[in-house]
């Protein structure tokens, strides 16, 4: 049975028209997803993430990912606004204040995204196209599991943050995270201290103590660009006693829609299944 959130129905309550007709996504994944589903073409605002469809250059950012300029965004007369849960408790009590329909929707899992591909194809009229989206994605995804089905899996950290050109202030994911479990869907075994969450700091003597085959580290610089391969490299050999450094197995990963819980997160994990299981040790 379809789940709609208390957002979701009063968006549709408050929208004239029925359907939105002018939408602003606050959210990468979400901007990929109302592509997906066929409703871009009423996407009026987008947040300065928004990296994907292309068309999205044209349109009008309305800032940041947690402080979006509000002046900017109610002058784009939205009639639906839509978030994810975790940029929520920083503006959705605001956007509501004035006024504006606002559409939450989770991104925590994989089964999240197949439930806002739903949920954001019913908000806009789009069920079939969003239907497809989802048999497709779903789809692709199994073929990616089946194809390491007979494969080892090796003992993978995914590192998703640090700060840049050290090896400090290392975050790393959980197996139960979304990325998590698109490793593992790659034919990988995410292996972390435990976390309290998806995602949480890890040390070196942590690292030491896990001993991983790969190591995936996704670092941005501060500004929100990617770092080059061999900047990113470079800090791992301060730990020259890990087994993947030892067989040249840390993957740089520059890729910008790797955490974005949208349709695209096959591509993620036909990333990571390449990395893990295709990369040849130098």
């Amino acid at each position: 049975m379809m789940r709609f959130s208390l957002a979701l129905l009063a968006s549709l309550s408050l929208s004239a028209a029925g359907l939105p007709r002018r939408i602003v996504s606050l959210s990468p994944n979400l901007t990929e997803i109302l592509y997906g589903v066929g409703a871009f073409g009423r996407v009026v605002g987008v947040s300065d993430y928004c990296t994907w469809p292309p068309a999205v250059r044209s349109l009008p950012s309305v800032g940041g990912w947690q402080n979006p300029n509000l002046e900017r965004l109610a002058a784009l007369r939205p009639d639906l606004v839509v978030l994810d849960s975790a940029q929520a408790p920083f503006i959705q009590d605001n956007l509501k204040a004035l006024g504006m329909p606002v559409l939450v929707v989770a991104d925590d899992s994989v089964e999240d995204v197949f439930q806002a591909i739903e949920t954001l194809g019913h908000a806009t009229g789009c069920e079939p196209q969003a239907r497809r989206l989802a048999d497709s994605t779903r789809a692709a995804l199994t073929r990616v599991s089946q194809s390491t089905a007979g494969l080892a899996k090796p003992r993978v950290v995914l590192i998703v943050d640090r700060s840049p050109g050290s090896l400090r202030g290392l975050v790393a994911s959980s197996a139960e995270s979304f990325l998590g479990q698109l490793a593992a869907i790659a034919g990988a075994r995410i292996v972390a201290p435990p976390f309290h969450g998806a995602y949480g700091y890890i040390n070196k003597e942590d690292l030491l103590a896990l001993d991983p085959d790969a190591i995936l580290d996704f670092v941005h610089e501060r500004t929100g660009h990617v770092l080059s391969p061999a900047n990113q490299l470079s800090p791992w050999q301060e730990l020259p006693e890990l087994r993947a450094v030892r067989a040249g197995r840390v993957y740089p990963i520059n890729e910008d829609y790797v955490p974005h819980a949208s349709e695209r997160m096959v591509r993620t994990a036909e990333l990571f299944r390449r990395l893990i299981h295709e990369r040849k040790t130098p």
